[in-house]
């Protein structure tokens, strides 16, 4: 009887363990971060941000995308359905709809309608366009939605996409300076984040303005302020100190997002979240997905190498230390499991490449755009293009067809055209596309990106270096290494110490966290996990 009693002690033991969950997840994605900035800003990071992450938990040095176009809501998809845009359907930031000749944004629906103080388009927003399950949805399938599902960022698609269908909120930052949301999650504001809004919290970073969080000095891994490569932060020259009041008065509360605030801004609101919907504090487990946005309009504007982007890091650093901080006092030090990792990395200034002897360019897309248009009207004596965004290049079928022309050789025209810009390293047609045979590493990557029901008929690969975009700041979307190579820190509940070069995918994420909670995958995810941080 003694030896009965003590094998169903250890059943119940073992199914107990084996249901073991940590009582919050916080999935934290930093918009267009480098893997390099972790390297190269180190010396200036405190001991309790970024490198307590790295130090105490588990490193994947060589974190990759697989697929182009590198941009901010693929990524963000990819991240939590643990699959690419040519399987959960997000294939741009925005794209051309076919159906309705018309360009779609990823979280556009007009179904729903804001609720909070934002303007009616800000708010009519919905997962709807997101075609897979994320990892968020199943651990509210998995909780019989009993675990709550939270998403936050200052982009819409930073907060809605990474939340899932299933979510119980997605909140995001209106240029009114109030965090709003849409009536697919409910009919009101939580009293909690009027309340917070009502309190105008972003004024206080604006009062404050932006100078340097450190002497001028300590940023000598970055080139000199106010240097030809950077763009004006809303009209203003790039040089420290900022006065936001001004640009507030001359804009919106909007103005925040281009400043390392917004990362602050987030934060506030993130533990504002955690107290008031009490995140973490019972033993079914939650789910809390922030995006910080701050670092992404900051590259665009100003460029990887200028001083206004490492200070932001060096800020973001310290409140990522403020916020562990946070975590371990109220979910408790071995309660919680986080992830950080980025949604595309981003490339060098073109023309700092340029001034220092590469031979690249940077294309505005609307040249070529226009070129392709005269391109047609000269072959063709008709512009048979209907659109060009996103390097895919979309044809206008009907008239093409109304014209008694071969779609075939319009496609293998265009193809022509373009191999003959210097920018082009490879065009590939659709059927290239779909057929998946061709040897070409990079064809690869277009294929998991693309969607035959949403993208175009040919889609333009450039050759490394080239990009499309302005003359200062920088931008995103290729398949190299610079837009593709992301941090990827695990740290915390279930997680030991340690790293790995060993290149990974970011397709591993959403699985590996399936495993890890012991929950069923992402529907669309081909199930490929990181075993390093299974492994205890």
């Amino acid at each position: 009887m003694r030896r009965v009693l003590q094998l169903v002690i250890l059943g119940i033991a073992s199914a107990t363990m084996a249901q073991q969950r940590p009582k919050l997840v916080v999935g934290i994605v930093v918009d267009q971060m480098k893997m390099e900035y972790l390297y190269r800003f180190s010396d200036d990071f405190s001991a309790n941000g970024f490198k307590r992450l790295m130090q105490n938990g588990y490193t994947f040095h060589n974190m990759h995308y697989n697929y182009m176009p590198t941009y901010t809501a693929p990524g963000h998809a990819s991240v939590y359905t643990g699959t690419t845009p040519s399987v959960h359907g997000i294939v741009g930031n925005e794209w051309f709809n076919k159906a309705t000749g018309k360009e779609m944004y990823c979280t556009d629906d007009a179904s729903v309608a804001t609720i909070g103080d934002g303007t009616k388009s800000e708010g009519e927003m919905s997962p709807k366009n997101l075609q897979a399950t994320t990892i968020t949805d199943e651990l509210k399938l998995a909780t019989n939605f009993k675990g709550k599902v939270i998403g936050i960022s200052l982009k819409d698609r930073g907060a809605i996409l990474p939340a899932g269908h299933f979510a119980n909120w997605a909140f995001w930052y209106s240029q009114t300076g109030a965090f709003i949301s849409s009536t697919y999650y409910g009919q009101q504001l939580p009293d909690w984040v009027t309340e917070f809004n009502n309190q105008k919290h972003f004024l206080k970073y604006i009062d404050k303005g932006w100078n340097l969080l450190k002497p001028k000095e300590t940023y000598n891994e970055s080139l000199t302020d106010n240097n030809p490569y950077e763009g004006k932060l809303y009209k203003k020259t790039p040089f420290f100190p900022y006065s936001l009041k001004e640009m507030y008065a001359d804009n919106n509360a909007g103005v925040l997002r281009s400043t390392p605030f917004g990362n602050n801004l987030i934060i506030d609101f993130a533990e504002k979240a955690i107290e008031a919907e009490a995140l973490g504090k019972d033993n079914i487990t939650d789910f809390l997905t922030v995006s910080f946005s701050a670092t992404d309009y900051i590259g665009h504007t100003l460029g990887p190498r200028s001083i206004e982007l490492q200070d932001t890091y060096l800020r973001l650093d310290e409140s990522i230390g403020e916020f562990l901080a946070f975590l371990d006092k109220t979910v408790g030090k071995d309660n919680y499991l986080v992830f950080l990792t980025a949604d595309h990395a981003g490339a060098e200034n073109v023309t700092y490449l340029k001034d220092n002897k590469y031979d690249v360019d940077n294309i505005p897309w609307k040249n070529i755009e226009r070129a392709l248009a005269e391109f047609s009207v000269k072959t063709f004596g008709v512009d048979l293009l209907l659109n060009y965004s996103n390097y895919n290049v979309f044809l206008n079928k009907e008239t093409i067809k109304t014209k008694g022309l071969e779609l075939s050789k319009v496609k293998q025209a265009f193809k022509d055209y373009l191999y003959a810009q210097p920018y082009v390293k490879k065009v590939y047609t659709e059927e290239e596309i779909l057929s998946a045979s061709s040897g070409d590493y990079y064809a690869g990557f277009v294929a998991k990106g693309y969607d035959p029901v949403q993208n175009g008929e040919l889609v333009v690969n450039f050759k490394p270096g080239y990009v499309e975009y302005s003359a200062t700041g920088t931008t995103h979307g290729s398949p190299y290494s610079y837009d593709t190579h992301v941090p990827m820190l695990f740290y915390g509940w279930g997680i030991k110490k340690g790293e790995s070069h060993n290149k990974k995918l970011i397709t591993q994420i959403a699985p590996t966290l399936a495993q890890k909670l012991k929950i069923p995958f992402p529907n669309g995810t081909e199930a490929n996990v990181l075993e390093e941080v299974l492994n205890e």
